[in-house]
């Protein structure tokens, strides 16, 4: 890699400077939003979702400054493309600290989570979550196929997975999904193929890091239990068949989960 001159870093310094200037803003800003929910009140939740957006933006600032690195300096930003990585699992805290962390977790259980955000509409939440996942998928497209962060982002996509799933209220988005003239109709059908993807990915992606890469027990379990979150989607679904198939496939999960365990008990 030829030197960079002193000429050159200094151009790239001045042309990142109005992306950390707005930076800088938005994470004071966050401060001051933290306090005002600290003091509770019923703004609070939105106040969250307002701040995973900016969260999402900052992630956006970072990823360009990678970008001007890429043409001025023509080399990678490795320091602002981890600030990104770190801005988004923000942006994710934010979402769980509404709509939980629990992957596999009954719809029910979510109900006194929705009355919080209940003036929240589908399609912002929809919109939401597509800009946070499009984020991600910049960012794992930025660091490259053979970055440090490859399995991290397993874990990363998973928690995203999660609370996309989450921030649906399932008792009225499966009521909608099957009701054309209902307002929400297509953002709801939409949406719902999209958790069908990302729930997919996540329990593959979980089994891949197991057997590839940590045979850590908890990475094969978080697998099972996005499957087991998929086959909750199907039976709200009325889809009898495709739940059964998850079901069984779970089921080959766990038995190949415990063989292992006892296998490695055993030497």
């Amino acid at each position: 890699m030829a030197k960079i001159s002193e000429v050159t870093r200094l151009e790239f310094a001045d042309a990142i400077k109005p992306y950390q200037s707005k930076i800088t803003a938005i994470l004071s800003k966050e401060k001051t939003v933290l306090n005002a929910i600290a003091g509770g009140g019923k703004e609070a939740p939105y106040k969250k979702l307002m701040l995973c957006e900016d969260m999402i933006y900052v992630a956006s600032l970072y990823m360009a400054q990678n970008s001007i690195s890429l043409k001025i300096l023509e080399v990678k930003n490795n320091d602002a493309l981890n600030d990104a990585r770190k801005i988004l699992y923000k942006a994710i805290i934010y979402l769980e600290e509404l709509v939980t962390n629990i992957i596999d977790i009954p719809y029910v259980d979510l109900a006194k989570n929705y009355e919080q955000i209940a003036d929240y509409p589908v399609a912002k939440r929809f919109y939401l979550i597509r800009k946070l996942g499009l984020a991600i998928t910049l960012l794992e497209d930025a660091f490259g196929d053979n970055s440090k962060w490859k399995w991290s982002f397993i874990e990363l996509k998973g928690r995203f997975a999660v609370v996309a799933k989450n921030c649906l209220d399932m008792r009225k988005a499966a009521k909608a999904y099957f009701d054309p003239n209902n307002e929400d109709y297509e953002t709801v059908v939409l949406y719902i193929r999209m958790l069908i993807k990302l729930l997919d990915a996540s329990a593959s992606g979980y089994r891949d890091k197991y057997e590839l890469s940590t045979r850590r027990i908890d990475d094969m379990r978080n697998g099972i239990k996005f499957l087991l979150a998929r086959h909750k989607l199907a039976l709200a679904l009325n889809d009898a068949k495709t739940a059964e198939e998850i079901k069984k496939k779970a089921l080959v999960w766990k038995d190949k989960m415990d063989a292992d365990q006892k296998s490695g008990s055993s030497r």
